[in-house]
């Protein structure tokens, strides 16, 4: 049944689509600044606290560990029963990345309570437009010594929450 889940979790991770980041205007943004992407390969690349989450990162009780990159609009977080399209780079904490939907260049919509559950927890925390950084213990992801494939331990994702359905 694991490996069904397993299996049946990566199917998902594995259609997830891209689309680049717009910049935020400043209007959006509230006084912040903008980000746009200036190389597709920025976002590919491990970030610089892959290996763990940093002082500033915000933690629940659960023991994952998030960082909002870029504010999202309005107040709707998803439910665990919505279906939400969102783009995202994962990478094991070596900084060796194992998915992307940016690299496919497509989005992806699947029931949020599909997926493993530290991105079920995690999501739910945005707002769609939110792009955040999580660090997901292996209890959330797939395990330490998972079968199949998949990567072990913690896991980093970059999330763009782009609707929810």
């Amino acid at each position: 049944m694991k490996t069904l889940l397993y299996v049946a979790g990566m199917m998902l991770l594995g259609l997830v689509l891209v689309t680049w980041s717009q910049p935020v205007s400043a209007a959006d943004a509230k006084g912040k600044k903008e980000q746009t992407v200036q190389n597709p390969q920025d976002e590919l690349a491990a970030p610089s606290d892959v290996a763990a989450p940093p002082a500033d990162a915000k933690k629940t009780a659960s023991g994952l560990a998030y960082k909002v990159l870029r504010t999202g609009k309005g107040t709707q977080h998803p439910k665990a029963t919505d279906k939400v399209e969102v783009h995202y780079t994962g990478w094991t904490t070596d900084g060796k990345m194992f998915d992307s939907s940016v690299a496919r260049k497509e989005t992806i919509v699947f029931p949020l309570n599909g997926v493993i559950k530290g991105w079920t927890e995690g999501v739910q925390l945005m707002v769609p437009g939110e792009k955040s950084r999580f660090w997901i213990p292996a209890a959330l992801a797939y395990g330490e010594q998972p079968r199949g494939g998949a990567p072990g331990g913690m896991l980093v994702f970059d999330i763009e929450l782009i609707a929810i359905k």
